[in-house]
C-alpha cells in the first residue's frame, strides 16, 4: 500500500481507514473486524460491547460545555463487497486492501476499495480517536452484514441505543442529505435440469464477457451499464439457433452488484461451426455497439475448448434462457413524486448452472412497497412458467422521507453556511440501515450524507480526497451546532 494515503487530510481519517482496510471484511464473515473495533473501543477506554448479533457499541462522553446537548448516533455498517477482477490474484481473507493515490482519488489495485461503507466507519474512528474536537455526547453503532440482507440492523434490539439523533454516513454524493431510501427483496429462482451426455465429435468452446464496469445495483442502476447475465443470454439465444448445449454457466456474483462478467462452457456440433462463430460474432458486435458510450471496455470472447462431456437438454436450455429474456433488468418505472428518483428496479446479479441445478439471484428495489412487489412477482412468474421454484427473502424496508425533521434543518443550514449553496435534499434508489432502525428507534430523527464515492460494489471504486475533507468539515460544524435536550 502507498504510504501517501497516511499523508493525507484529514490525517486522522485516513489513518484509521488505512487500519481498517488492513482487516479483512466480507459480509456474513465479519468475526476479524468485529474483534478490531471491540479492541479500537475498550483501548481507548470507552464503554465498548457488542450485541446478540455482533453489532458494535462505543460511546463517548461529550466534551465539556456540550454536556447539555442531544446525543448522536454515528452510524455505518463493517462489512464490505468482496469484488476482483478476473485477472487479479487477490485472497480477500487474508490480505489488506492495497490502495494508491491517482489525482484526487484513492483506487484499490484490482478490487474493491471498501470506501462503501469503510469511509463512514473510519470516520466514527477518527471522532473516537481525537482529543480536540468539540462534540455532543457520542453513540458509535457499527453495524454488520449490512450487504448481504442487513441482519445486523435487522437484529438490533429497541432499548440498545441511547441517541436523539442518528447521522448515517453511508451515502456517496458529498452534495446530498438524503432523508428517504428504497426498500428492497431477494428474488431467487432454483431448478433441476437433467444432464446429457454430450455428442461423440462435438466441438467446445469457452464464451467470456468482461470488461463491464459494474457497480452498485441501487445507486447506479439508472445509469444503462451493461449486465453481463443480460448480454451472455442474448449470445446463448443467438447459439440455440445451431443446436448449440450449455455445459456450464457462470455469471455476476453478489445480488447488490451490476454483474461485470459471465463465462459459459458449450458444445456444437461441428457442421454448424462456420455458421454459428460467423452470427455470434455480428451479434457481439452489434451489443458492443450498443454499449460503446457506457462500455468502452466490453470484451465478449469466444475461444475453441475441450467439450463439455455432460450438457444440459435443450427443454430445459431452452426454459432457462428465454426466461432471462423476459426477466426484466433494470429501472422499471421512475418516481412521480420526487424528480429523477428511480422508484423501482431489478437487477439479475447471479446465473450459475452446473451439475444439474440452476440458480438465479435478482434483487428486486423500490421505493414503494407495493411496486415493489408487484415487480417481484412479476419476476416470480416468469421464471414459474420456466419450471423455476421461486422464493422471496432478504426484504428490508424502505425509509420514508421527515420534511420537517429537525436535523435535516439543521445540517442544511449548516451547508448553505459552510459551501455557499443548497444542498440536494433528497431519497436514494439504494438500501441504508436507516428504515430499519427507524421501526426500532421511531422517535429518533435521521439523515445520511457521505463523501463523493464512484463505482461502489466494482474493482473501479474511488473515493475523492478533497470531497472527504468537505464531508468532514460538514460532520464537525454539525457536531458543533448540536441542539441542547
Amino acid at each position: 500500500m502507498s504510504n501517501t494515503i497516511f499523508q493525507l487530510e484529514p490525517k486522522l481519517i485516513w489513518e484509521q481507514f488505512a487500519n481498517l482496510n488492513a482487516v479483512p471484511r466480507p459480509s456474513k464473515n465479519e468475526e476479524k473486524v468485529i474483534a478490531f473495533m471491540m479492541n479500537f473501543g475498550n483501548n481507548l477506554g470507552f464503554e465498548t460491547f457488542k450485541d446478540e448479533v455482533g453489532n458494535v457499541i462505543i460511546r463517548k462522553p461529550a466534551t465539556p460545555g456540550f454536556v447539555n446537548r442531544k446525543m448522536i448516533t454515528l452510524q455505518s455498517h463493517l462489512d464490505m463487497v468482496h469484488q476482483k477482477n478476473a485477472d487479479t490474484e487477490f485472497d480477500f481473507d487474508t490480505q489488506g486492501i492495497q490502495m494508491f493515490v491517482e489525482g484526487d482519488w484513492v483506487k484499490a489495485k484490482g478490487t474493491t476499495l471498501g470506501a462503501d461503507n469503510g469511509l463512514g466507519v473510519a470516520t466514527i474512528m477518527a471522532l473516537l480517536k481525537s482529543n480536540d474536537i468539540p462534540h455532543p455526547p457520542l453513540e458509535a453503532l457499527f453495524t454488520i452484514d449490512e450487504e448481504t440482507g442487513m441482519t445486523g440492523a435487522f437484529g438490533l434490539k429497541g432499548g440498545i441505543l441511547k441517541g436523539d439523533i442518528l447521522l448515517n454516513l453511508d451515502t456517496e454524493e458529498d452534495d446530498e442529505i438524503d432523508i428517504g431510501c428504497a426498500g428492497g427483496i431477494d428474488v431467487t429462482a432454483k431448478r433441476h435440469y437433467n444432464e446429457k451426455s454430450s455428442v461423440h465429435g462435438d466441438i467446445g468452446f469457452e464464451i467470456k464477457v468482461k470488461g463491464l464496469k459494474g457497480g452498485h445495483s441501487g445507486i447506479e442502476i439508472h445509469k444503462g451499464l451493461g449486465n453481463a447475465n443480460k448480454i451472455m443470454n442474448r449470445l446463448l439465444y443467438t447459439g440455440s439457433k445451431y443446436n448449440m448445449r450449455v455445459g456450464a454457466l457462470q455469471g455476476g456474483g453478489l445480488r447488490n452488484a451490476i454483474p461485470r462478467e459471465s463465462w459459459c462452457k458449450v458444445n456444437l456440433d461441428k457442421t454448424h461451426e462456420v455458421a454459428f462463430l460467423e452470427q455470434f460474432g455480428l451479434v457481439a458486435e452489434d451489443i458492443k455497439k450498443e454499449l460503446k458510450v457506457m462500455e468502452p471496455n466490453l470484451s465478449i470472447i469466444i475461444a475453441p475448448s475441450k467439450p463439455s462431456k455432460r450438457v444440459m437438454g435443450l427443454g430445459a436450455q431452452e426454459k432457462l434462457v428465454k426466461s432471462i429474456y423476459a426477466a426484466h433488468n433494470g429501472v422499471y418505472a421512475m418516481s412521480a413524486s420526487i424528480p429523477d428518483l428511480v422508484e423501482t428496479s431489478n437487477n439479475i446479479a447471479r446465473v450459475q448452472v452446473k451439475e444439474g441445478e440452476i440458480l438465479i439471484n435478482c434483487l428486486t428495489r423500490s421505493a414503494v412497497e407495493t411496486a415493489k412487489m408487484d415487480l417481484a412477482n412479476a419476476l416470480k412468474s416468469t421464471f414459474e412458467l420456466a419450471g423455476f421454484e421461486v422464493e422471496f427473502k432478504g426484504f428490508y424496508p424502505g425509509w420514508s422521507p421527515n420534511p420537517d425533521s429537525e436535523i435535516l434543518r439543521i445540517t442544511k443550514g449548516i451547508y448553505k453556511d459552510l459551501f455557499k449553496e443548497e444542498p440536494k435534499v433528497v431519497a436514494c434508489h439504494a438500501g441504508l440501515e436507516c428504515g430499519i432502525l427507524g421501526q426500532y428507534y421511531p422517535n429518533m430523527d435521521m439523515v445520511s450524507f457521505g463523501p463523493t464515492i464512484l463505482g461502489a460494489h466494482s474493482p473501479d471504486e474511488r473515493v475523492s480526497i478533497s470531497s472527504v475533507q468537505k464531508f468532514w468539515k460538514f460532520l464537525l460544524k454539525i457536531l458543533k451546532e448540536t441542539p441542547v435536550k
